[in-house]
C-alpha cells in the first residue's frame, strides 16, 4: 500500500467485502513473539515507525487510547507515536474512557509519562526532548460521555435490526432503536488512529478494536444496549469469544462512521508486548485475537470450590474490580466461592454508584422476574450488576445464584449487605495461604482481571 493511501473505512465490514475488492495490504505491518517470548522496545518501535511514518502527512488525527484500567505500556508508545506522527498536521489523544471517570491532569501525564512543563510544550508544538524532528501541535482530551454536547448523532439502529443483530439472545427489554452517538472529535479529523491491547472482555467477546469507539467514545445508548445484550447472553457464554452479537452490533453501529479507521491493536504478556498489528481494524483485531487467546487463556481440568481472585490497584472502583469475578466465574464449581480480594478499593462507582447501590447485586433472572420494578435503572447498571453476581436461576420466587461472591474490601459489611455481597475482612486474608492449592479445589490469582480461567 502506498503511504498516501487510506486503508478501507471502519463503516465496511471485512466478512463482507470480497477479496478482489480489498485493499492490496489490510494489515500494513505485524510482528509477534515466540511463544514465552515478549518483544523489545527497539523491535516495537521499528515495526510502528515503518508502519506509521509518513501516512497521515498534513493531516489531522484523532488517536484514541485506553485508560489506567489496561496494561498498556503507554508512556513508551506515547513518545513512538509522537515521532512517528511528526509530519501530521495536529494531534490529538482521546481518552476511550466509556462511562469511566475523567481523567485529572496528574493522571493524564502519570498515563501517558509526561510532565506538566512537557504537556505544556506539547500543546505549543515544541515537542519532547530526545524525540527528532519537528512535532504537530497535541491535545489531550477525555471522553464525555453523558454530556450532550460533546456527542454527535451519526445515525439510528433499528427495531429489526437490532433484533437480527441479537438473535438468539433478543429479549423484549431491549430497546427498540438506539441512537448511535460519538465524541463529536470523530467527525473534526481526517483520520482515527485506535492504539490499544487486546484482552477477553465479558461484554464483547474480546476487547480492542471498535470497542475503542463503542463504548469507548460512544454516547449513552450504544453503551447501555451493547451491555445489557452482553448481559442476556451471560458472561461465561461470552467472554473469549470472538464472533458475538456483541461485536456485531459494535460493528454495525461503527458502520456509520464516515471517518476512516487505523488500528494498532496490541497482545500483552505481563507487562511487556507479546505482539502488535497495524492495518485496518478488522484485520489487525483479528489477528490479535488470534494471538490474545494463546496469551490471555489459562485452561485448568477441573473446576474449583473456592477462587481468592485479587485485583490490582489499576482497578480502584468495583465497577472495574469486577473483572475480578468476570475472569474466573468460568472455574468455578456451582455453589463455590469468589473472594474478590482487593484490599486498596473503598468506592463501588463514581459514576454509577447511586444506581447500584439501589439495586444491589443480582443474577439476571431475577431482574427479568421483577422487571417493572427495575426497568427505570440504565441498561448498563443492570447489566454490570448480572455479571459480577454471576449466573443464576429463580426456585419459587427466591434468586439462587450459583457461586457465592465475598468482598474483601475497605467497603464495609453494612454496604456489602446492601449491595447483595458477603463481607470478609481484607485483613484477614493471606494470599500465601492460597497459594499452590489446586489439587485441594482451591485457586488463588493473584493479578486478576485480564488473565481468563477456562476448564478444557
Amino acid at each position: 500500500m502506498d503511504k498516501t493511501e487510506h486503508p478501507i473505512p471502519f463503516g465496511v465490514q471485512r466478512s463482507t467485502v470480497p477479496q478482489s475488492q480489498r485493499q492490496d495490504s489490510p494489515l500494513w505491518a505485524e510482528t509477534a513473539a515466540p511463544d514465552g517470548q515478549t518483544l523489545r522496545e527497539e523491535a516495537v518501535r521499528l515495526v510502528l515507525l515503518s508502519a506509521l511514518e509518513g501516512r497521515f502527512s498534513r493531516q489531522k488525527l484523532l488517536v484514541l487510547i485506553p485508560d489506567h484500567t489496561r496494561t498498556f505500556p503507554l508512556p513508551f508508545l506515547f513518545r513512538v507515536l509522537l515521532e512517528a506522527l511528526r509530519d501530521a498536521r495536529a494531534l490529538n489523544f482521546l481518552v476511550a474512557l466509556g462511562t469511566h471517570p475523567p481523567l485529572s491532569d496528574d493522571q493524564f501525564h502519570s498515563l501517558l509519562g509526561i510532565t506538566d512543563r512537557e504537556r505544556v510544550s506539547l500543546e505549543a508544538g515544541r515537542g519532547l526532548t530526545g524525540i527528532p524532528g519537528s512535532c504537530p501541535p497535541v491535545r489531550l482530551l477525555n471522553h464525555a460521555w453523558d454530556d450532550p454536547l460533546a456527542l454527535v448523532s451519526l445515525g439510528r439502529l433499528e427495531k429489526d435490526e437490532i433484533r437480527a443483530l441479537a438473535d438468539p439472545a433478543w429479549h423484549p427489554s431491549l430497546p427498540d432503536q438506539v441512537e448511535v452517538r460519538l465524541n463529536r472529535a470523530v467527525l473534526q479529523c481526517d483520520h482515527i488512529l485506535i492504539v490499544g491491547p487486546t484482552f477477553p472482555h465479558e461484554v464483547v467477546g474480546f476487547s480492542g478494536g471498535a470497542k475503542y469507539l463503542f463504548p469507548g467514545i460512544s454516547g449513552p445508548e450504544v453503551i447501555h444496549t451493547t451491555h445489557w445484550l452482553g448481559a442476556l447472553i451471560g458472561v461465561v457464554n461470552i467472554i473469549g469469544i470472538a464472533d458475538t452479537p456483541v461485536r456485531r452490533m459494535i460493528h454495525a453501529a461503527a458502520r456509520h462512521l464516515p471517518t476512516p479507521v487505523t488500528l494498532v491493536a496490541a497482545v500483552m504478556d505481563g507487562c511487556d508486548l507479546a505482539g502488535l498489528f497495524i492495518g485496518d481494524p478488522h484485520t489487525a483485531w483479528e489477528r490479535s485475537v488470534a494471538l490474545s487467546e494463546k496469551r490471555h487463556i489459562h485452561w485448568h481440568e477441573r473446576p474449583f470450590r473456592k477462587v481468592l481472585s485479587q485485583v490490582p490497584p489499576m482497578y480502584d472502583e468495583l465497577w472495574t474490580a469486577a473483572k475480578a469475578m468476570y475472569k474466573v466465574e468460568p472455574v468455578v464449581e456451582d455453589d463455590g466461592e469468589v473472594i474478590i480480594y482487593a484490599p486498596h478499593l473503598e468506592r463501588v462507582s463514581q459514576v454509577h454508584g447511586r444506581y447500584i447501590y439501589e439495586v444491589g447485586y443480582h443474577t439476571l433472572p431475577y431482574f427479568l422476574a421483577h422487571w417493572d420494578r427495575y426497568r427505570h435503572i440504565p441498561l448498563g447498571v443492570l447489566a454490570h450488576s448480572t455479571h459480577l453476581r454471576g449466573m443464576g436461576r429463580m426456585e419459587s420466587g427466591v434468586e439462587r445464584p450459583r457461586v457465592r461472591v465475598v468482598l474483601a474490601s475497605r467497603i464495609p459489611p453494612d454496604d456489602c449487605r446492601q449491595l447483595n455481597l458477603e463481607y470478609m475482612d481484607p485483613v484477614s486474608v493471606r494470599p500465601e495461604e492460597w497459594e499452590g492449592r489446586e489439587a485441594e479445589g482451591i485457586l488463588y490469582v493473584p493479578r486478576a482481571g485480564e488473565i481468563l480461567h477456562r476448564l478444557r
